[in-house]
């Protein structure tokens, strides 16, 4: 026998996993780019936000129809890929079915299994490209879904596609070859779904039939592995980083927001609170807020590569309701493209972060930032626990502390805020008066 075939499989495996172990290292550096910082608390919480919400799918379930949809391809994705691992080791070892000898009836029903979440995963990715370019679903039709991510969104799933029908298609194949008695092919008994595929092959000679089935399988491996190098250029990178994204999420409660540590220690220090232990000053002053992608947390970044692009965020923000040009997903979006150019100019020597652009005015405006109410709904919105408004407000306080350049209106009730204790201009011993008009009315 030839290891022509075995060669060649090796040779293709080599070359994806170089190209997917490149790929990683420039998502790793690209990530870390932000600023370092450490969020291991709560492991037992953490663990169950993973469990429920990465590999539990628990907040898509908001939306029914497309969560039902979206379960299917999940669970065909991870249970089909059991079967991957008998391709791979057929390639290796110029085998066949190997595990069916070893599992007799048992590896019927698994086949039967496979197909019947191929056909799943099949008109599940048929209905999402139905919603997406037949039905137009709002949310799929904002601005920042233009051009490439829209076109990466109907690519995958048409891949899907093309993918699961090469499974039915080799297994028709396969067992019209093993009815013809060809040793290299074993009977599995009745497969449910491929024995509707058959009749459109068995008037082809067997030779014509090694052709189609060979292809169906060559096809579906290295479709497999091409769509894993595919991923890490594309928004279903998530289906990787969701856990990860899940097991750092903020467990704080919603309404609060993180204080920078360097303000709240001259804060409570010309107070006359007393500091345990000051930070020293650096030697050189830092940035307040986050102009860059290097003034994010990498955890901000990583959010970015995680986002799945559902907009779930972006429909319920009441900013963007209201017409304003605020899209919590652009803002991911904007975040993850800002990281991949610096990441590129890295890359070839050039000048990476000081390309003379800015993740704040090149990508997004002060006028997205502005609308923002922090109200929190996307961020409860995402299915992964992706958090916008954590660069939302980074990005304000820049513009707050760096460059003065709040609108006018804010200025003043910043300056009411740090002269008298309220947004309001009146003196702080007159904050309760209001009560007292109210006990005068009850009175009379």
């Amino acid at each position: 026998m030839s290891i022509l075939p075995q060669l060649a499989f090796v040779l293709i495996l080599g070359v994806a996993g170089f190209i997917l172990s490149k790929r990683i290292r420039f998502l790793r550096r690209n990530i870390l780019l932000g600023k370092a910082e450490t969020r291991n608390d709560q492991p037992e919480n953490r663990w169950k936000a993973m469990l429920l919400v990465a590999l539990g799918q628990q907040k898509m379930f908001k939306r029914l129809v497309p969560a039902f949809l979206h379960l299917l391809i999940y669970v065909g994705f991870l249970v089909i890929n059991l079967e991957v691992l008998e391709f791979v080791l057929d390639g290796l070892l110029g085998t066949h079915r190997l595990f069916a000898p070893l599992l007799g009836g048992v590896y019927t029903v698994a086949i039967n299994v496979f197909e019947f979440l191929a056909v799943a995963v099949l008109v599940s990715c048929v209905a999402f490209l139905v919603r997406r370019n037949v039905m137009k679903v709002e949310r799929f039709t904002k601005p920042e879904l233009k051009g490439w991510a829209a076109l990466d969104a109907n690519l995958i799933l048409v891949i899907e596609i093309i993918l699961m029908f090469a499974i039915l298609t080799m297994n028709a194949t396969d067992q019209i070859l093993a009815s013809k008695g060809d040793a290299h092919y074993l009977a599995l008994g009745p497969l449910f779904f491929s024995s509707f595929l058959q009749p459109l092959f068995e008037g082809l000679s067997t030779g014509a039939l090694l052709v189609v089935e060979r292809f169906a399988w060559w096809f579906h491996i290295a479709g497999i592995l091409a769509f894993s190098v595919y991923v890490t250029y594309s928004k279903h990178l998530h289906i990787f980083l969701a856990f990860p994204n899940t097991w750092y999420s903020n467990l704080k409660p919603k309404g609060e927001m993180v204080n920078m540590p360097e303000v709240t220690q001259e804060v409570n220090m010309m107070l006359g609170i007393p500091v345990e232990s000051p930070t020293p000053a650096p030697a050189e002053i830092g940035r307040f807020g986050a102009k860059d992608i290097n003034d994010l947390s990498w955890l901000n970044v990583l959010n970015a590569y995680s986002c799945t692009e559902c907009g779930r965020c972006t429909s319920e923000c009441p900013a963007n309701l209201t017409g304003k040009k605020l899209s919590p997903r652009k803002i991911m979006m904007d975040v993850r493209d800002r990281a991949e150019e610096v990441g590129k100019s890295l890359d070839v020597g050039g000048l990476g972060l000081a390309d003379g652009k800015s993740l704040l005015g090149d990508y997004i405006t002060k006028e997205e930032i502005n609308a923002c109410t922090s109200c929190n709904a996307c961020v409860e919105a995402c299915p992964i626990n992706i958090d916008p408004l954590s660069i939302i407000l980074q990005m304000r306080r820049y513009v707050a502390m760096e460059e003065s350049g709040t609108p006018a209106q804010w200025n003043a009730m910043f300056q009411n805020m740090e002269t008298s204790s309220s947004p309001w201009k009146f003196s702080p011993s007159d904050r309760f008066n209001w009560a007292d008009k109210l006990k005068e009315e009850e009175i009379k």
